[in-house]
């Protein structure tokens, strides 16, 4: 075949491609000038376009007439890197939309790109939908880069994918898939025996979280600890921030409260020299969290750290993030006997997570009960803990939903009403794999 004919065939090819890549048909690109069936012929490689056709499609699909007869274009693909490198910018910036609207012009012009900028567009687009907590589409496509071939196991790409994967499947309720993602993922790091990494380590920080958020403090005690002794050997700021906020956070569910604030203030203190305002809106609504568990306990700072989170995660967090710092605050106006406020911050964070079942939702719900009934309404009160405790029974029982039981029914308890509590704390005791002896029947039966 002769030079012309493979310039022929070249510039066919792409001029499909970026037809395609545009959304656009054979007959959007035909004129006067050029018919469909003449195009048809550029495309297959049957036909070499004049420069004057060549200059017509060029600016029809908003390339250059470079692009079309060689492939290349240094200045458009210099502006389109430079544009992926600012949405990289605002994703780490928290400003969420501005990154997926940035990486998806990036990614329309994918034809153009270096194959390593298009996948970076394509996680970086994965990352804004899941902060934008549209996390079923997130899952879609960080699925498609995890499983791709050319995603290569124990880089920095897979174990970004990895962990964001987690996260997705956590957040979306599958604690299963998230802990066989991560437990998958640290296991294959072994195999390969590579010295660990910063994205490594925030991999491991994640599953930890999998770990507590499905029950298993015992395995999220160990994977925390030895994490934190990489971390302090060979880890970044940011591997040791996430890695003490992770193990904070088990500290607190195994009631090590003193330990878990060591832990919290830790991971505070190397945030101070972050810029990540994301990062350090979770941290202080962690922070918050644990003065309230801690005894004799500060309401006070609790809630003025809360409300530095939510103040911050209004610009930047995703819906359920914001959500839990409302139901924070709530908690917070609990202890501080500001029920009004209690119940306006908990039916603030039920808007946000769209009454959907989850344990953050049932949480929320709990707080309300209790400020409606410390507020003098005891009907809505009931009604409102009949609510938290329906959705609880759509979840998989769990350490997580034992807790919730738990909260329920001390509720219940605090304001009389025994029956329920004493049903509430045996559904607990069932979640927490200690049902009672008798059966429904039995138990019927015997009163």
């Amino acid at each position: 075949m002769d030079s012309t004919a493979e310039d022929g065939e070249g510039t066919g090819r792409r001029l499909r491609e970026l037809r395609r890549a545009r959304g656009l048909k054979q007959q959007d690109l035909a004129s006067d000038d050029v018919s469909v069936s003449y195009i048809s012929l550029i495309e297959s490689g049957k036909r070499t376009p004049s420069a004057a056709v060549v200059a017509l499609l060029a600016e029809r699909l908003g390339c250059t007439t470079d692009y079309l007869l060689t492939g290349q274009d240094g200045t458009r693909t210099r502006e389109l890197e430079l544009k992926a490198a600012f949405a990289d910018l605002s994703l780490h910036n928290g400003a969420n939309g501005e990154a997926l609207q940035a990486f998806s012009e990036v990614l329309a012009s994918a034809p153009v790109l270096p194959e390593a900028t298009v996948r970076r567009a394509r996680l970086g687009q994965a990352l804004a939908l899941e902060q934008l907590g549209r996390l079923e589409a997130a899952v879609q496509a960080l699925t498609l880069l995890y499983e791709d071939p050319e995603c290569v196991a124990g880089s920095a790409e897979w174990s970004q994918l990895a962990t964001a994967l987690c996260r997705c499947h956590q957040a979306l309720g599958d604690q299963v898939l998230s802990v066989e993602i991560g437990e998958r993922a640290l296991r294959r790091l072994d195999q390969l025996g590579l010295e660990a990494t910063d994205d490594h380590i925030q991999l491991g920080a994640v599953l930890v979280g999998c770990y507590r958020t499905r029950g298993d403090l015992a395995k999220a005690r160990l994977v925390a600890d030895r994490l934190i002794r990489i971390a302090d050997d060979r880890g970044g700021r940011t591997a040791q921030r996430e890695t003490y906020c992770n193990a904070a956070l088990v500290a607190q569910s195994q009631g090590r409260i003193d330990e878990a604030l060591a832990l919290a203030e830790r991971a505070r203190a190397l945030l101070a020299e972050s810029d990540h305002v994301r990062h350090h809106a979770l941290l202080c609504g962690a922070y918050g969290t644990l003065l309230l568990c801690s005894d004799p306990g500060d309401p006070e700072r609790a809630h003025q750290l809360l409300e530095q989170s939510h103040a911050q995660l209004v610009d930047v967090g995703t819906a359920l993030e914001q959500a839990s710092a409302q139901t924070g605050l709530a908690l917070a106006c609990l202890r501080l006997d500001r029920a009004a406020e209690a119940q306006q911050h908990a039916s603030m964070a039920l808007a946000l997570l769209r009454d959907e079942p989850r344990r953050e939702s049932v949480e929320a719900r709990a707080v309300l009960a209790h400020a409606q009934f410390g507020a003098g309404e005891s009907r809505q009160a009931q009604e409102t803990l009949r609510a938290a405790a329906q959705q609880l029974r759509q979840l998989p029982p769990a350490r997580s939903s034992a807790a919730a039981w738990r909260r329920i029914a001390d509720i219940w308890q605090q304001y009389g009403y025994v029956a329920e509590s004493t049903a509430a704390y045996q559904q607990a005791l069932n979640d927490a794999g200690l049902p009672g002896r008798l059966t429904s029947t039995d138990r019927a039966g015997a009163y």
